[in-house]
């Protein structure tokens, strides 16, 4: 895991400032030297970044996506630590970094006939990365909580998750894409495609896909797979309200709650969150709370994944707050 940088106490408070009187996350939250020592903590989630927009750029979509994990991390680090926010929940590993993949994604003409073949493939490193630690945790019998990057990271951790599982596993995944499209060069559309294809995922609900934003081939492949592929339509769920929000979440819930079950959130599904794909009619934030929330519990996930947040620097500290709280409607 070469790409694995492990933080410590003073990197956390390094993003603080520290108050007579109070007592912040960056004080309370769970470090270890070394990746062995996840295996004796106390805390059930282990969290930390991925610092990466290849699997974007390889779909031909808005980089950005390398820097969510740094925005969450300091917005988290400066929640107050108290006896309802729960930070001795939480282990903070680190992140993986990514920069080398990034920097030769960036020489990389798009329109050039090796584009798609070349990213794909340090898209496959990434991967390969992410699923080895995503291994490791999960065998140690604690919950990853993967924040930043592309979508794209889904097959690296359900791989992971399944390998350490013995078996494939469900996915419930708020978003407006389906990303299940064909399996061409890997790219942040179609984790979930090749994640079936190759074993590590069961069934799979999608919540919230938009109507208007899927072709006719995704939904043909969809049918290919009808009894192991469930979507809850956005249309139908906020604007027609058939079934409404409460009920549909319990729907998608049925659905998966058969087996281990992976908890994604896209931040593209949320209304005019800065995202790889941001949206103009979407689910709101407290909505995208809500699902988190409802999704966390009865039974636990295996794995969190909440992916394709851009905080660029207007944002910077909203977008990295926002992911905090879905980090605290999930932990605490």
């Amino acid at each position: 895991m070469k790409r694995l940088k492990i933080y410590n106490r003073a990197d956390l408070l390094s993003l603080v400032r520290l108050r007579e009187g109070e007592r912040k996350f960056a004080e309370e939250v769970g470090v270890i030297e070394k990746l062995e020592d996840i295996k004796n903590h106390k805390a059930p989630y282990v969290l930390f970044g991925v610092k990466e927009d290849v699997g974007v750029l390889a779909n031909y979509g808005k980089k950005g996506t390398a820097d969510a994990w740094e925005a969450c991390l300091k917005a988290l680090m400066n929640m107050q630590a108290n006896t309802l926010t729960k930070p001795e929940s939480i282990l903070v590993l680190g992140d993986l970094d990514f920069s080398k993949e990034m920097r030769t994604a960036a020489l990389l003409d798009p329109d050039g006939d090796s584009f798609e073949e070349t990213i794909g493939k340090l898209v496959e490193q990434i991967d390969l990365e992410l699923s080895q630690l995503v291994r490791f945790i999960v065998s140690s019998g604690k919950i990853p909580v993967v924040i930043g990057g592309g979508h794209n990271n889904a097959l690296g951790i359900l791989k992971g998750t399944s390998d350490a599982l013995g078996g494939p596993i469900n996915v419930v995944n708020m978003d407006a894409h389906s990303d299940f499209r064909p399996l061409t060069h890997r790219h942040s559309g179609n984790a979930f495609s090749y994640a079936m294809e190759r074993g590590y995922l069961h069934k799979y609900a999608i919540f919230g896909i938009h109507k208007s934003y899927t072709s006719q081939e995704v939904y043909n492949r969809m049918e290919q797979f009808k009894n192991r592929v469930g979507f809850y339509f956005f249309e139908d769920v906020v604007i027609r309200e058939n079934p409404p929000f409460h009920q549909a979440v319990k729907v998608a819930k049925q659905f998966i709650r058969d087996v281990k079950f992976g908890l994604e959130i896209d931040m593209d599904a949320i209304e005019g969150f800065p995202a790889s794909a941001a949206t103009p009619t979407g689910f709101s934030m407290t909505q995208a709370r809500q699902f988190a929330r409802f999704f966390s519990s009865n039974p636990t996930p295996s794995y969190i994944h909440i992916c394709e947040a851009i905080p660029d620097r207007s944002e910077f500290n909203t977008v990295g707050k926002a992911l905090a709280s879905l980090v605290l409607d999930i932990t605490a």
